[in-house]
């Protein structure tokens, strides 16, 4: 399959300069399978307060973003994970979204928030799930996720190939530890930052992809990108680290669990 990361700014408060700005940019991936937009790439991300916030969101039914990216998946023929600042009844979810012509095929909500993000939404809800899309198994984590090995793990676990991290890093650590994640877990990895500056935060972009092996398949930089990789998601079923050592039939369970 071939795997896409769209590296942007969205123009934070202003949905339809993000959606146009999206527009050329999803037309450049159109040779992809799946498509991986950031986090929040429907509103921007730093909030003057939880009110702001609320304004600028849509739910997941009726939602004139989503419905964009449903009518390019229709276009194009592919599919796209999205960061999403998600409204469900009084509540704001931080989320991520996974949808094509069809409609939205999964979500879900941060687990772990960051910084001010804890007065604007609430902890993710829904527990970390894998599913099994057209003959792939994905999972899903947002940003600061980055941070909780037991996360990435879980998903492993649960049989993911890959998964599709939207993100908006600050911090200068997660781009470093993501090979490590593919390293351990022994998936693919497609962590999709954002660039541009907030108020005071500036975003550290150098999105990346990684292998089953650790290895860096494409590495962003800090300006607007598209990286793309052809993959083979069946590779992550190989746990195999030497001959003799398998890298999930190994953990000593008995022991840390």
């Amino acid at each position: 399959m071939k795997l896409a990361i769209i590296q942007f700014e969205p123009k934070f408060g202003d949905l339809l300069q993000t959606i146009e700005k999206l527009k050329s940019l999803l037309k450049k991936a159109k040779e992809a399978d799946l498509v991986v937009l950031p986090e929040l790439a429907n509103t921007g991300y730093n909030f003057d307060s939880k009110e702001q916030a609320f304004n600028l969101s849509e739910t997941i039914n009726e939602s004139v973003f989503l419905t964009f990216l449903k009518d390019t998946c229709k276009e194009y023929q592919f599919s796209v994970a999205t960061g999403f600042s998600e409204i469900e009844g009084e509540k704001l979810y931080n989320s991520s979204v996974l949808i094509d012509e069809t409609g939205v095929k999964s979500v879900y909500r941060k687990l772990h928030l960051f910084m001010n993000e804890k007065n604007i939404f609430e902890p993710g809800n829904i527990d970390l799930l894998v599913i099994d899309y057209k003959g792939i198994k994905l999972g899903m984590l947002v940003c600061f996720d980055w941070m909780f090995p037991e996360a990435w793990r879980k998903l492993a676990l649960l049989g993911a190939e890959l998964i599709l991290h939207p993100s908006n890093l600050v911090l200068p650590y997660a781009q470093s530890v993501i090979p490590s994640y593919s390293l351990v877990n022994r998936v693919f990895i497609a962590t999709a930052n954002r660039i541009g500056t907030e108020k005071e935060l500036t975003f550290t972009g150098q999105s990346i992809i990684t292998g089953t092996k650790g290895e860096v398949l494409a590495r962003g930089g800090l300006s607007e990108e598209i990286l793309m990789v052809e993959i083979d998601p069946k590779k992550a079923e190989d746990k195999m680290i030497t001959p003799l050592n398998d890298a999930f039939k190994d953990r000593r369970t008995d022991i840390y669990e």
